[in-house]
């Protein structure tokens, strides 16, 4: 009944209309279906090895972890854990795990099956450690040792405290899968997924759809919908076509020229969400004139950054002062102001670095999770440094093969590349990102530019075990002080996410986690 349902939802025409002198066939979508139009292919289902929100948009509702974020807000409340203690000294957590839960493959959830999740990403002596890699293990690294107490009891003991802890078992990384799908189909896992959630896996069509369906005995209720099909449409224009078309019910991240198709329409909603998120370039500072921290300086002040927030993204971003973004108040350093426009400042600071004329690679993505308009942007860009001297050279990519080339680190390849993140707590971004030990290569982490500065490093180490979240936002500011002034990236632009529903979906919101719950949804 099912793949009748599916089959129906895209193939199904009803009618063909014409909006702006382009013709569009109206597609007719099942009640029992919601069709999501995503941003780009999933790379995986796997949530222990996917960095992209584009991914964590599916796995949040295939999967739950042991705590989860409360609706609307980046504070935990439990899921898979009914509750917990954490010791006197910080570095002991024990959790109470729900009873009579179970996998999508009819497996049990237990405190083993959280043990394994842990093991298989920390320890590479596990059995299932080679159906990694698992790049944000990074948020578990403090774990020493994860102890099954009794079945419903499981502990995590951490070498030292660690503030982020519980924020990061929210986030899909922290997600649990099945054990026992796992050990069946090994590095294949990723596209035969299983977890506990409201819906469950039932199809991967390669750059088509994955169609996951209802969880009838999901332990939080099961759905009201009867299935949920993600739909990769990379090109902005064809996810806005589909939209107006009826051939998808959601659309997320909405380019801003093209929220005017839906708005003062009552067959449409538009939803927005300001969130933690920062779009930037990275630098590359191991090599080529941005080793000089004049120059980086320097492209700081040459892009007009206010241009690209209010032509190209037309008012649905904020110009960004620093590497946290103002959605984590407490954290955010508010005496930082933006670098202004300044050429002339530029060019003073280009001659001082001596790369007058400087020849610059520039990585820009076709789109991906949190990327804004990035080929606009990024031709923007080109633009105002060619009016301070600097020839870009732009090499664009399709958003998968973009990653393969700027998280392997910018030495040898190029001198900068965009990029944005969306965090769940002020500590991931810096952590992952600016300190010297998250350099590419062993370490595991995300600096492609090679920044280094020792009281970056040691601030953020600091950051990361203060319990105390005044002392902690201390230490924040004081780091973005400085990685202001070492300017290792350009800081462009904080946005506030959005999306468009059809008016016939109900129940639907954005999450400052900027990730897609659809339990509640209805149609």
């Amino acid at each position: 009944m099912l793949r009748k349902i599916v089959q129906k939802t895209l193939t199904a025409v009803v009618v063909t209309m014409t909006i702006g002198g382009m013709s569009l066939v109206q597609a007719q979508i099942p009640k029992e279906v919601l069709v999501v139009g995503q941003i780009a292919e999933p790379k995986s289902l796997d949530p222990a090895t996917v960095t992209a929100v584009n991914d964590f948009r599916i796995l949040v509702n295939a999967y739950d972890g042991l705590v989860r974020y409360k609706d609307g807000t980046l504070s935990v409340e439990p899921a898979l854990a009914e509750s917990w203690t954490i010791s006197d000294d910080g570095k002991t957590y024990t959790f109470t795990l729900r009873e009579g839960v179970t996998f999508h493959d009819g497996s049990e959830f237990n405190a083993e099956a959280v043990k394994f999740n842990f093991d298989r990403m920390l320890d590479e002596n596990h059995p299932q450690h080679d159906t990694g890699p698992f790049p944000l293990s990074f948020f578990f690294g403090s774990v020493d040792n994860v102890t099954v107490v009794d079945p419903l009891t499981v502990k995590f003991e951490l070498s030292e405290p660690y503030a982020p802890f519980l924020s990061n078992l929210a986030y899909p990384t922290g997600l649990i899968v099945s054990p026992e799908a796992v050990k069946k189909h090994g590095k294949d896992f990723g596209r035969n997924p299983s977890g506990t959630g409201a819906y469950q896996f039932a199809e991967w069509e390669s750059n088509s759809k994955v169609v996951l369906t209802r969880n009838e005995n999901y332990w939080g209720g099961a759905p009201a919908l009867e299935a949920v099909i993600f739909r990769p449409i990379t090109d902005a224009n064809t996810r806005v076509a589909e939209m107006l078309s009826g051939g998808i019910d959601i659309m997320v991240e909405v380019p801003p020229d093209n929220l005017q198709n839906f708005s003062g329409s009552d067959n449409y909603v538009i939803h927005e969400q300001a969130g933690p998120h920062l779009w930037f370039l990275i630098l590359n500072t191991k090599e080529g004139p941005f080793k000089s921290k004049a120059m980086r300086q320097a492209i700081n002040y040459a892009i007009n950054k206010q241009a690209l927030v209010d032509n190209i993204l037309q008012g649905t971003a904020e110009v960004a002062a620093g590497p946290i973004a103002p959605a984590f108040a407490w954290a955010f350093n508010e005496s930082l102001s933006p670098y202004p426009y300044d050429p002339e400042k530029a060019n003073a600071l280009i001659k001082e670095a001596g790369h007058e004329g400087a020849e610059l690679t520039f990585y820009v993505t076709e789109g991906g999770s949190g990327m804004l308009d990035p080929i606009s942007m990024g031709t923007a860009i080109q633009s105002d440094l060619a009016k301070v001297g600097l020839t870009v050279n732009i090499e664009t990519y399709e958003w998968n093969t973009f990653l393969g080339k700027v998280n392997p680190g910018l030495e040898g390849k190029a001198d900068m590349a965009q990029m944005a993140w969306m965090t769940n707590d002020p500590d991931t971004l810096p952590y992952l990102t600016l300190r010297t030990e998250a350099w590419p290569g062993e370490g595991g982490g995300f600096n492609s530019g090679y920044y280094s500065n020792a009281e970056v490093d040691e601030l953020l180490t600091q950051a990361r075990q203060e319990t105390d979240q005044e002392k902690r936002a201390a230490l924040y500011k004081t780091m973005q002080e400085v990685v202001y002034e070492d300017a290792p990236w350009a800081f462009v632009a904080n946005w506030k996410q959005n999306a468009v529903t059809s008016s016939a979906v109900k129940n639907f919101k954005l999450q400052p986690s900027f990730f897609l719950l659809l339990h509640e949804v209805s149609k």
